[in-house]
């Protein structure tokens, strides 16, 4: 027969047992992750500038948001082994339950992390668009991609998620003492991005349609609309924007600024290359790229990026 005091050894032994199995779980990551306060209540933590497959896939943003009643998540990070790492270091901090997961568009350096919130009971929401990529078969060989080429951080044991809620307008809500705005813009970066603003710190969280200091990643990029989105977006008042790479900005117009000029570049030289019927590759030889040369990721991106434009501004001169 059990005594007391055994029964309360063997129950421990099982609490610690079931610890040790759950941190077990994802393959461990060496980088640095360090949180970075920029308010009362928010916090953040910052990717290396690189391709996705750089820093054992560490190379976006992901934040976090301390309330009263709990934590609300701003995006996934890259991988379930780097979210697992992001949760330990939101236990540092605070042991209050993480409720909420906001994500900011469907690329995979921001998603793949989910499963470890889902599996925590976090309501995840993202925009509209999300489930149409996530049964796509892009989303499935993105995942077998990254399967292979972030081994073992991402492997066969990862999934992609479902929201439990699809954002297709803007809106508000509140939990504790913070009141949040989850800004709608519809199809830039992606084709679906969200920015969340936390409303009593006046901090934003913009995702993908903001890179600070660096060039962003354009991909399949609606680049007209996300100039437009850019142009709408209020910063007046704002101390502090996070973007979704690289440091928080206390300077948002300049961030906003340096993103825009960019994405008006290459709208610019690629544009006159269509209209002009001029090969891509005499286009980008001939432009000046000494402006943005020298910012992080300039070699691995920008000639994709302006590929990327030219290809899609075809497509806008031939009403597709």
């Amino acid at each position: 027969m059990l005594t007391c005091n055994k029964l309360f050894t063997l129950c421990v032994s099982l609490l610690i047992a079931q610890a040790v199995a759950a941190a077990g779980k994802y393959a461990p990551t060496s980088v640095d992750m360090e949180v970075r306060q920029v308010s009362e209540h928010v916090y953040y933590v910052e990717g290396a500038a690189g391709i996705a497959t750089d820093n054992e896939g560490f190379i976006s943003n992901a934040g976090f948001v301390i309330t009263g009643d709990g934590v609300v998540i701003f995006d996934s990070l890259g991988t379930p082994s780097l979210a697992e790492k992001l949760v330990s270091k939101i236990r540092e901090i605070t042991d209050q339950p993480i409720r909420k997961v906001i994500v900011s568009h469907f690329h995979a350096d921001h998603i793949y992390g989910l499963q470890v919130f889902e599996d925590m009971g976090a309501e995840i929401s993202a925009p509209e668009g999300a489930q149409k990529y996530l049964q796509s078969e892009a989303a499935k060989e993105r995942l077998e991609e990254r399967q292979f080429s972030l081994d073992p951080w991402v492997n066969e044991n990862t999934r992609l998620v479902m929201p439990d809620v699809t954002v297709s307008k803007s809106n508000t809500f509140t939990m504790g003492d913070v009141n949040f705005t989850i800004n709608y813009m519809g199809k830039a970066h992606s084709d679906g991005d969200l920015g969340m603003l936390v409303e009593p710190d006046r901090v934003l969280f913009s995702g993908d349609i903001i890179f600070e200091g660096r060039v962003p990643f354009v991909g399949s990029a609606d680049t007209k609309n996300w100039l437009d989105t850019l142009t709408r977006l209020e910063t007046g008042g704002l101390t502090a924007l996070i973007p979704g790479h690289g440091p928080a900005s206390t300077s948002p117009e300049k961030t906003i600024a340096l993103t825009r000029a960019y994405l008006a570049y290459l709208r610019e030289v690629m544009g006159a290359a269509v209209d002009e019927f001029i090969p891509f590759d005499e286009a980008y030889a001939e432009a000046d790229w000494s402006r943005f040369k020298n910012l992080p990721a300039f070699e691995e991106g920008n000639r994709i990026n302006a590929y990327q434009v030219y290809l899609s501004m075809e497509a806008e001169l031939l009403g597709q």
